[in-house]
C-alpha cells in the first residue's frame, strides 16, 4: 500500500495512545450527569475499607481505548489517502509534490472530503468509545459492541452517525487547512532539521486546536446523542436505588415506561434549555490541551514516516 496509508495508520494509533486519558475526561464532561469520581477519587473502595489498587486507577484512563486504537489507525489512513488524492484532483490532477501552494479553498475541501470518507469507520468507533467511557460499571469496547449489535445490528452501530459525519467533514476541512497554511506562514529559508521539527510540532498542535474549536458544539451534541440512553438509564437506576424501601412488599412492582429517544435536535435543544449556551463549550479547555499535544505528535509521526517510507 501507499506511504500515506501507513503513515496515516501509524500516526493515528500513536495519537490515541497519547490522548485517550484526556479524551476520557472530555467525554464524561460532555455527556453530563456522569460522575468523574470513579476516575479521580483515589483511595478507597466502595466499602470504604479496602484501598483501590493503583493499577485499577491507571487502567481506568484506558477505558474505551481499544476501539479507537483499532479503528483510528484505519480511520487516519483512509483520511490521509483521501485527502491527498482529493487535493491532487482539485489541483488539476497534479501530485502534492509538484503542486505549488494549493489554495485555501482546495485544502479545506480536500480535508472535508477526507472527513466524509471516514464515516463508515468513524461513526461506530466513536459510538463504542463514548459508551465504553461513560459506562458504570466499566465495560470493555468489545462488550459495548456486542450489546449494540444485539440491540439493533449494524444500524445500531451507526447511532449518531449523521452528526458525526457533519462534525468530521467540517473539522477535518479546518484541520488540513490550518496545518498547511500555518506551515506557510512560519516558513523560513535554510531551516535546520531541528527547526523543521519544531515547525511541524507547532503547526500540528495549532491545527488540532483550530479543528476542535470549529466543531466543539457539534462534538458535544454527538456525545450526548450517542450516550443519551446510557446516561439516562444510569441516572434512573441511581434514583431508584436511593428511593427503594428497605422491605419490599409482595405486590408486583410497577412497570416504568421506557422514555422515547429524542431526536438530535431535541437533545441539543434540551441541553441548551437546562444548561445554557455554555454546555456546548464544556470541556473545550481539556480538549484543546489534548488536541495540541496529540496532533503535534501525530503530524510529526506522519511527516517522519512519509520521509522514511518514501526512501
Amino acid at each position: 500500500m501507499s506511504a500515506d496509508f501507513w503513515a496515516g495508520y501509524g500516526s493515528g494509533a500513536i495519537g490515541i495512545l497519547i490522548g485517550n486519558p484526556l479524551d476520557l475526561i472530555k467525554t464524561k464532561i460532555q455527556a453530563g450527569n456522569v460522575p468523574l469520581a470513579a476516575h479521580s477519587s483515589p483511595v478507597t473502595s466502595a466499602a470504604g475499607s479496602e484501598p483501590v489498587k493503583p493499577s485499577r486507577q491507571w487502567s481506568s484512563f484506558a477505558r474505551g481505548a481499544a476501539a479507537p486504537i483499532l479503528g483510528y489507525g484505519a480511520l487516519n489512513a483512509l483520511l490521509f489517502v483521501t485527502y491527498n488524492r482529493s487535493l491532487a484532483l482539485l489541483n488539476s490532477g497534479q501530485t502534492l509534490e509538484s503542486s505549488n501552494d494549493p489554495s485555501a479553498w482546495s485544502l479545506w475541501t480536500a480535508g472535508a472530503l477526507g472527513g466524509l470518507a471516514i464515516f463508515f469507520v468513524s461513526a461506530p468507533t466513536e459510538l463504542v468509545k463514548c459508551r465504553a467511557q461513560v459506562s458504570e460499571p466499566p465495560r470493555s469496547s468489545w462488550d459495548v459492541t456486542r450489546e449494540l449489535w444485539r440491540q439493533g445490528g449494524l444500524r445500531r452501530l451507526y447511532l449518531g452517525g449523521g452528526v458525526t459525519s457533519i462534525r468530521d467533514a467540517v473539522g477535518y476541512g479546518f484541520y488540513f487547512w490550518s496545518y498547511e497554511l500555518s506551515k506557510r506562514w512560519i516558513a523560513k529559508e535554510n531551516q535546520t532539521s531541528n527547526e523543521e521539527g519544531v515547525r511541524i510540532l507547532l503547526c500540528g498542535g495549532l491545527a488540532g486546536v483550530v479543528t476542535w474549536a470549529s466543531v466543539f458544539p457539534l462534538d458535544v451534541i454527538k456525545t450526548r446523542v450517542q450516550t443519551w440512553d446510557l446516561v439516562h438509564a444510569q441516572g434512573t437506576h441511581s434514583v431508584e436505588a436511593a428511593t427503594q424501601p428497605l422491605l419490599r412488599s409482595n405486590t408486583a412492582p410497577a412497570t416504568t415506561a421506557k422514555p422515547a429517544r429524542p431526536s438530535t435536535f431535541q437533545i441539543a435543544k434540551q441541553a441548551y434549555a437546562h444548561e445554557g449556551i455554555g454546555v456546548f463549550f464544556r470541556g473545550l479547555g481539556i480538549c484543546s490541551a489534548r488536541a495540541f499535544i496529540v496532533n503535534a505528535v501525530q503530524w510529526a509521526t506522519y511527516e517522519w514516516m512519509m520521509r522514511v517510507l518514501a526512501v
